[in-house]
């Protein structure tokens, strides 16, 4: 009995993970604008909030390029260097740099809405723990204060 339990609880988290998990990884907001104006509100929001955009791709054009016609699709690399040093100036934590910079993307879907899409920041930090639910928490917060205006 006590094997039957273990085993079904195992299979259910697993499914639980499976499903949930890619769901609650990412967060995706409807943008109140199109997608031009989105693209421009970040843009000028990452400096107004003293964080600077090291790149930014245009995935449609890129895509094009190979001959593959797609919707509007934009990522942004921001950062903010007093929050990158926490990470990167720490030996036991810089293994997290696989996912520095901070990423948004933005994309337009068939239906002519333009939706901007992250990382929640927020789970994986508790889910990571120490100095770098500390550093992910801020970053996920303030990169949330870039996005504000696109919702409210």
């Amino acid at each position: 009995m006590f094997l039957t339990g273990l085993i079904t609880g195992v299979i259910l988290t697993i499914l639980v993970v499976l499903v949930l998990a890619p769901k609650v990884m990412f967060t995706v907001t409807e943008s109140k604008y199109d997608f031009n104006k989105t693209a421009e509100m970040i843009i000028e929001s990452t400096k107004e909030n003293q964080w600077s955009m090291p790149h930014h791709y245009d995935l449609q054009a890129t895509m094009d390029k190979h001959g593959f016609k797609v919707k509007p699709v934009k990522v942004f690399s921001i950062c903010k260097p007093d929050i990158a040093i926490r990470i990167l100036g720490s030996d036991p934590d810089r293994h997290v740099s696989a996912m520095m910079p901070c990423r948004v993307a933005i994309y337009e879907k068939s239906n002519g809405k333009t939706y901007v899409a992250r990382m929640n920041a927020g789970l994986l930090s508790k889910l990571l723990g120490g100095n770098i639910k500390a550093v992910m928490g801020d970053a996920g917060d303030d990169s949330e204060k870039i996005l504000e205006p696109l919702f409210n």
